[in-house]
């Protein structure tokens, strides 16, 4: 037993030794350098810019179409007879076409559409950004929590094997039965379970926060103090309110059904008539017979034409279709721009009672363990006094350790549905104090 007893104390002493060893390697990482370091480190945030270029160069690519385009070739072929046609023109030396739209109404809303949707990526940057920030924020409070948690827990642990060693020696003294030699060592076999999962939670929030960070787990050391205060919610803010107006989930639903009432309106005016710019210049070759079949003396080599294409459309049923199809697609997503503000500020209300329920849970789990600290100090007179037994002082410290661990289970809670009402109102940038 006592072989076992020392190797028990060897190996709690080896874990102090290498955590301490861990701890002088660590770099201490406050929370504003954490997020920082997850805002350019984020695959997620670098992939959300990337969709907001595909819609820039989407945008641009419609524009574009106000600007001539220019192509620059050669119809060069071998002449038998009349000069015909290469890919239906002439056949030439050098061949230069240039087109671009003058007049175009359906173009022009969907100019506008392309722009609108480029608004659109951007909103969704913001939106990812401040995801980004609040998984950063909840990830290093956790592990906060359970760093904060496990220092406790191994005094627990040092102090339920002291108790077991005390029982042992009370058993051998015959003050105690040999059962309480197995409700000692419960005791210390709980809490040696408690700090393993303790342990594990630490280990996988270091990796989560190695991931978004960038930063080594091991290399990872919270600093609870630059965890900001937040600020107070009152029961009758209208944060509802606030929330549908600064939601990026409402903003990206009324920019969409924008861009899809100028489509709409585009497809409609598919049928307008418009006029484009064109021009061609060729350069043709005498191997091509061009002489033989024009009277003498008009034949000549460069040739030019500069002009308008104007278009009527009178008879279209199937864009007449595709725009009533438009029109449905439009209305439709107006419709989930209203179902979307109703969504937000209902998830908004429910976020913000669930802050007073947590507040209010938080308050009685704090004087459950005021009252528990009470009785281990009122345990403790009594012990020395020589009025309260072993096992009572035993008892009021087990409740003391329950009720320390279920409130910090409830403040994280609470720290973490403030922080998600945050997120929501789109105050968590300005709380952690982040540029944009």
């Amino acid at each position: 037993m006592k072989s076992a007893r020392y190797c028990v104390c060897l190996a709690s002493v080896a874990a102090c030794l290498l955590s301490f060893c861990g701890n002088l390697a660590a770099e201490q990482l406050p929370l504003k350098r954490a997020v920082e370091l997850a805002l350019s480190h984020s695959t997620a945030l670098e992939a959300s810019h990337f969709d907001e270029q595909r819609a820039f160069a989407s945008y641009q690519e419609s524009r574009n179409q106000y600007i001539p385009q220019l192509v620059v070739g050669s119809g060069l072929g071998k002449t038998y007879g009349y000069p015909l046609s290469l890919e239906g023109s002439a056949p030439s030396i050098i061949n230069t076409t240039a087109q671009s739209a003058v007049i175009n109404a359906s173009l022009r809303d969907f100019v506008r559409a392309a722009h609108t949707d480029w608004q659109a990526t951007t909103v969704q940057t913001k939106d990812q950004r401040a995801q980004v920030i609040q998984d950063t924020v909840l990830s290093y409070a956790e592990l906060s929590k359970w760093e904060a948690l496990m220092t406790h827990l191994n005094q627990d642990y040092e102090q339920a094997l002291k108790m077991e060693q005390l029982v042992t020696q009370r058993i051998a003294s015959g003050i105690d039965n040999p059962q309480a030699r197995n409700q000692a060592r419960l005791a210390t076999a709980r809490i040696f379970l408690h700090v393993s999962q303790a342990q594990g939670s630490i280990d996988v929030l270091k990796n989560r926060l190695s991931q978004l960070t960038g930063v080594a787990a091991a290399a990872i050391d919270t600093v609870p103090e630059s965890i900001p205060v937040l600020p107070e919610i009152k029961t009758e803010d209208d944060l509802a309110a606030k929330a549908a107006q600064e939601s990026p989930l409402i903003q990206i639903a009324d920019i969409r059904a924008s861009a899809l009432a100028f489509r709409a309106r585009g497809e409609h005016r598919a049928l307008w008539p418009t006029v484009d710019f064109a021009a061609q210049y060729a350069l043709l070759a005498k191997f091509n017979n061009y002489q033989d079949f024009f009277r003498t003396g008009s034949f000549q080599r460069h040739n030019a034409t500069i002009g308008v294409a104007i278009r009527f459309p009178f008879l279209n049923p199937s864009q007449h279709a595709r725009a009533r199809a438009a029109d449905a697609e439009a209305q439709h997503a107006r419709k989930d721009v209203q179902a979307t503000k109703n969504q937000v500020s209902e998830q908004t209300l429910k976020l913000q009672r669930a802050v007073d329920q947590l507040a209010a849970a938080q308050q009685v789990v704090d004087l459950e363990y005021q009252i528990a600290q009470s009785n281990l100090n009122t345990a403790q007179v009594r012990a020395d006094a020589g009025s309260a037994t072993f096992h009572d002082l035993n008892d009021a410290r087990n409740q003391v350790s329950e009720r320390y661990d279920a409130l910090q289970d409830a403040n994280f809670e609470l720290q973490r549905a403030r922080i998600s009402l945050l997120r929501v109102t789109g105050e968590i940038e300005s709380w952690v104090g982040v540029g944009k």
